[in-house]
């Protein structure tokens, strides 16, 4: 099945489905997994050095018979490496994990710094945060571009404040920001700044997730049944007609099948999925961080230094 591709805004085409990895290998099966999704149409694999499966990914790709150029390989800086003289070395050490040349896309996975000493999926604390402005990190990123090691590069969890004052600094303006978008998460402002200004939306989480039961939703389900899909295809369905391009994640190779195929939601199905005021957001450090709060609250504190 051939998937659909988004224009970025350098030209370069990225599939608008993709194959999201974030604890794909619980069950130690992501290797399988990859080849299966590549088998079934994906070229769009999302990655990132947080959730320590990128030598699977890359024994995968390795072993698949697909020529390179075909795949959309993503990965992301974590904020350990946010000192511009250490982004270089966090790529380098990404393409040697996916056993690749280049990317074709990278994101700074986080608006925030940590310090160096704090190990990849570690606990850290308050105290580990480390000012480094943005655009010093976004620079470095830059030079990664002209170097041919990356084609694209992009943000992840960056809210309309910070992109505000980030965009008249960029060389490179951001190809995409990869944020989390479901039928309870919507986003609906930053993703009317995002594509006024040229910027993709990626949805990571485009399920919702655990406790986060948009599968369930009475009104995602009687749309299904209208369309005799799944809730998951609604979903997709939904956050694709937007404009936005997805990464759901799955192992199951029915599942994977499945979310690649889209229903053609009515104008009203859409309004009425719209108009859903239930609002529930997996990830946001600034539970855990006070300091962190700014990134899905600006409007409660302050951004920090761009």
């Amino acid at each position: 099945m051939t998937v659909k591709s988004l224009k970025l805004n350098n030209g370069t085409f990225m599939p608008e489905i993709g194959l999201g990895t974030w604890k794909g290998n619980d069950n130690g099966t992501l290797v399988q997994t990859i080849k299966t999704a590549i088998e079934l149409g994906y070229r769009h694999i999302d990655c990132a050095p947080y959730y320590a499966n990128q030598r699977d990914i890359g024994k995968a790709l390795k072993e698949i018979q697909v020529p390179r150029e075909e795949l959309f390989i993503v990965s992301k800086i974590f904020e350990n490496s946010h000192r511009p003289e250490l982004v270089e070395g966090a790529l380098d050490t990404i393409l040697d994990e996916l056993q690749l040349d280049y990317l074709d896309m990278l994101l700074m996975h986080w608006p925030f710094a940590l310090d160096p000493k704090v190990g990849i999926a570690e606990d850290f604390e308050d105290k580990d945060i480390e000012n480094v402005p943005i655009m010093d990190t976004w620079r470095a990123m830059e030079a990664l571009v002209d170097k041919g090691k990356v084609r694209t590069i992009g943000v992840s969890n960056f809210n309309k404040t910070i992109l505000e004052k980030m965009l008249p600094q960029c060389r490179i303006l951001p190809a995409t920001n990869q944020i989390e978008v479901h039928p309870y998460c919507q986003g609906q402002e930053l993703v009317d700044f995002c594509t006024k200004n040229d910027i993709v939306v990626t949805a990571y989480c485009p399920l919702g997730g655990v406790k986060i039961n948009v599968m369930d939703d009475e009104l995602i389900k009687r749309i299904a049944d209208a369309h005799v899909c799944t809730p998951a295809q609604v979903a997709l369905s939904w956050a694709l007609a937007r404009g936005i391009a997805v990464i759901p994640k799955s192992s199951n190779p029915i599942r994977l099948k499945q979310n690649l195929k889209t229903a053609t939601l009515t104008s009203d199905e859409m309004r009425m999925i719209g108009n859903i005021k239930r609002h529930e957001r997996k990830c946001d450090p600034g539970r855990d961080s006070e300091q962190l709060r700014w990134i899905f609250h600006p409007d409660e504190a302050e951004c920090p230094v761009i």
